[in-house]
Order: C-alpha cells, then sequence, then structure tokens
C-alpha cells in the first residue's frame, strides 16, 4: 500500500484552505457589491420618487390653473352697453339722411324718416307755402308735399315726389340726459351740411315765450336755416327736431341756447301753443 509523503498532504491541505478562503472572500467581495448596488438603486430610486412628486404638484397646480388641461381663458374687456361715435363719423352715418328744404321764401332743413322717403321737418319751415323743394345729400332734386303737420308742436312730414337712388333713414330714437354730447346736422345761412357739436343744456325747456314746451335745451350752434334738422345723440341716434333759438336780442342771431323738440313727441304726442323764436 503506497502512502501519500506528509508533506505533500500537508501542501494539498494548504491548497485546499487557500482556495476555501478565496471563495469567502469573492462572496465577501459580490456581497459587498450587492449591497452597494442596491444603496446606489435605493438613492437613486430616492431621486426618482422626489422627482415624480415635483412633476406631480406641477401637474395638479397647471391642471387647476388651466381648469383640467384646457387652455387658460384670455382676458376680454367688459363689454359696453353702447358704442360712441367721433363726430365725424356721426356725420358720415347720419349726413345721407339729411335733406335740405327751400319752401317759398323760407329755407330750412329734414331729415329722412323712413324707408318709404318719408321727411321730418318743422312745421313753420313749410307753413303756407305752396312749393316745397328738396335737394338730398346726392344732389337729387324733388318736389314734396306737406302730408301731415302739428303746429302746436312746430312739426311736419313732407312726401317727396321723386326719391334718390339709394334711400338713407335716419335711426330715430334714444335717451337724453343733461350734459350728454349732442351733434346738429343743417342747412344755417343756406351754409348746406353744416355739422356743430354741443352738450344738452337741459331737459322740459319751454321756447322764449313759453308757446312750446318739454323742450330739449341744447348749446351747438344753430342758426337760421337749421329748423327742421336733426338733433343726434353720441350713437348717431336722432333724438330731437331742431325748432327754435333763444333770440333776447331779437335778431335771430344764435346766442348760445336753442331748442328742439324730443324726437318722441316729434313721432305723435300732442301739445300747446305754437312755435316762437323760430329759425
Amino acid at each position: 500500500m503506497e502512502h501519500v509523503p506528509q508533506q505533500a498532504g500537508a501542501a494539498e491541505a494548504q491548497q485546499a484552505e487557500a482556495h476555501q478562503a478565496g471563495a469567502h472572500q469573492a462572496g465577501a467581495h459580490q456581497a459587498e457589491a450587492h449591497q452597494a448596488g442596491a444603496g446606489k438603486a435605493r438613492r437613486w430610486a430616492g431621486a426618482g420618487a422626489g422627482a415624480l412628486v415635483v412633476v406631480a404638484v406641477l401637474a395638479y397646480w397647471l391642471g387647476s390653473a388651466t381648469g383640467g388641461g384646457e387652455a387658460a381663458p384670455k382676458p376680454s374687456p367688459t363689454p359696453t352697453p353702447s358704442a360712441s361715435l367721433t363726430v365725424p363719423d356721426v356725420y358720415k352715418r347720419v349726413g345721407p339722411s339729411v335733406v335740405v328744404i327751400q319752401a317759398g321764401k323760407s329755407l330750412g332743413t329734414g331729415v329722412i324718416a323712413a324707408d318709404d322717403g318719408t321727411i321730418l321737418t318743422a312745421h313753420h319751415v313749410v307753413k303756407g307755402a305752396k312749393d316745397v323743394n328738396l335737394t338730398f345729400a346726392d344732389g337729387t332734386k324733388a318736389k314734396a308735399v306737406v302730408t301731415s303737420a302739428n303746429p302746436k308742436r312746430d312739426v311736419a312730414t313732407l312726401k317727396p315726389a321723386k326719391l334718390p337712388e339709394i334711400v338713407v333713414p335716419a335711426t330715430l330714437g334714444g335717451g337724453v340726459s343733461v350734459g350728454a354730447p349732442v351733434v346738429a346736422i343743417g342747412n344755417p345761412l343756406g351754409l348746406a351740411y353744416s355739422v356743430s357739436t354741443g352738450v344738452v343744456s337741459g331737459l322740459n325747456r319751454s321756447a322764449e315765450k313759453g308757446d312750446l314746451s318739454g323742450l330739449i335745451q341744447f348749446d351747438a350752434s344753430v342758426n337760421p336755416g337749421s329748423s327742421g334738422g336733426p338733433l343726434l345723440d353720441a350713437r348717431g341716434l336722432v333724438i330731437g327736431i331742431v325748432v327754435s333759438i333763444a333770440d333776447p336780442g331779437g335778431d335771430e342771431a344764435f346766442a348760445g341756447i336753442a331748442f328742439a323738440v324730443p324726437i318722441g313727441v316729434a313721432l305723435g304726442d300732442e301739445g300747446d301753443g305754437e312755435q316762437t323764436g323760430r329759425i
């Protein structure tokens, strides 16, 4: 029977121990590596969770601000109940509705008040005239007849024998308040289609001798030839028909005070008295 030398056996034992020690050391390194990897994973996971929280908060905030992801509405100005026009715009809108009236020796103004060409004017402009001649804004000339008259309110309506190719009636109506801006368009002293501006100075006024009442007082410049023309508000609506001026000197010169029949009255309300201080 062969015997292994003791030294050889010791060497093999040392090799076995070294192998086991190496294996143990490798296992330890693997464990450390695994723990280190787990630590990194935990650190990355912690960072990712923080990022997700930030994203979630931002998403919630944005969602709340924009209504669940929809685009936030843009601010818009509060709508106004009515739109005022510049004086040139008022003239551009209503000028085609204004008519120059020559009735015998009387010179005045009128305004087209209906689609059929009916013209509203002051009664004293056409009172007693045999011939009433019209000149429309486009230059069309025509004869007219008086279809209705109310001397107590100093208003009358005319029917033209001929109409312009395009009839442009004015828009009638509108509220009146003291201090509100007004525009007058007329034929003062024969200066056709003149424009003046001012404000409503008072309401429910009477003419110089009290013959007419319930009038609109205004300070836009008017003169002989302006009678029957429209008094307009800032929207271009006809709020009155010009009928007279205050004439303390008796020279028919504008003294800074003029009067108009409210459009509602001109269209039908009855009243007493006859017009004085006519223009």
